[in-house]
């Protein structure tokens, strides 16, 4: 006759407790450990930083809000460990920063692979009217006239402020196509001077400037309908090792096709803590696994610039409504820590 042992309710349910704990450390192990994220200062990237925040969270890591930095001290600070990560690595355009990261830091992953241009657009109704394919026009005194805005007579243009990666290759277009004393670079914050050049695109001037996607720029100002791209006249980068990718087929909105942009095509990656990756192979399965849309980062961007401005929320509605893709990317982070 089987004789109940009065210490069996309390062994199965010690054995169910030990049993559940790697579970419970599976879901959640980044349980106690805290991340240090970063964003840049272009606000273009501030949605998807979020979105990788809270999947972050998800898997339990304790991440504050990210800290804005500049390039320079950001990339210096991943490599020692004072900042944990940031998603917003721009490469090739950002390689000139490798010597300072390279020894403590390393990229994981793509947001998002190839798909972020960079270039200078000018209003369609200029490029008709006055024959605008390229900067070279704009040695032309008609053509700067009609873009002369602060009566200088240079054309302005909206360019990149200092500290940004893009300031380094226009800075050097503006030598290599002596361009100097016929192009007025603006290099104030870029989203007020992008709002004083929509305003003034708006009251019928023309308008010269330099943007990259994702951007806001290309859901107000659409290429081939309100804005056109031209070209350079010649690639010329500060690493001609790259020249080849400066020129790219299929780009919408452009005066040419191929076309002759100038800058590199980029992808946009996580750059992250060596010594905390290896420590933190959920975090790492993470960034190989996710890929955010560039249509949708498009999509934020406009409804930012249109005056919305929670970023969590936007961030939190996109998670859910990619709910079975995100679970999925939880799901091999899981198993990576397991």
């Amino acid at each position: 006759m089987f004789r109940l042992d009065k210490s069996l309710p309390f062994l199965a349910a010690a054995l169910l407790a030990t049993s559940a704990l790697p579970a419970i450390a599976q879901d959640g192990p980044g349980a106690g450990t805290a991340i240090t994220m970063a964003q840049p200062t272009w606000d273009t990237g501030w949605f998807h930083t979020e979105i990788y925040r809270q999947l972050l969270q998800e898997l339990g890591y304790d991440v504050a809000p990210a800290i804005t930095l500049d390039n320079p001290p950001f990339y210096q600070s991943v490599a020692m460990g004072d900042v944990t990560m940031w998603v917003d690595g721009w490469f090739p355009l950002h390689s000139t920063y490798e010597p300072i990261f390279s020894s403590g830091a390393e990229i994981v992953g793509a947001v998002a692979k190839g798909g972020a241009l960079e270039g200078y657009l000018i209003d369609k109704a200029a490029a008709d009217e006055f024959g605008i394919t390229s900067l070279e026009d704009f040695k032309r005194d008609e053509v700067k006239a009609a873009f002369d805005r602060n009566g200088d007579g240079k054309a302005d243009m909206v360019a990149c402020p200092p500290g940004w990666g893009c300031e380094i290759n226009i800075e050097h277009h503006m030598d290599a196509y002596e361009l100097r004393d016929h192009i007025n670079t603006i290099k104030a914050g870029y989203s007020a001077s992008m709002a004083d050049a929509l305003a003034a695109y708006k009251g019928g001037e023309h308008i010269l400037y330099y943007t990259w996607t994702p951007n806001w720029t290309a859901n107000q100002l659409v290429p081939g309908k309100d804005v056109v791209w031209i070209e350079v006249p010649e690639v010329d980068l500060p690493d001609m090792s790259l020249a080849d990718a400066a020129t790219l087929e299929g780009v919408e909105g452009c005066i040419n096709d191929p076309c002759k942009l100038g800058f590199p095509a980029n992808d946009i990656v996580p750059v992250v803590n060596s010594e905390f990756l290896a420590g933190n192979p959920a975090v790492g399965a993470l960034l190989n696994e996710v890929a955010i849309p560039l249509e949708d980062i498009f999509a934020q961007n406009s409804a930012m610039n249109d005056g919305d401005t929670d970023i969590e929320a936007q961030a939190a509605a996109w998670i859910e409504e990619n709910r079975a893709a995100v679970d999925g990317w939880l799901d091999a982070a899981r198993a990576a820590a397991s």
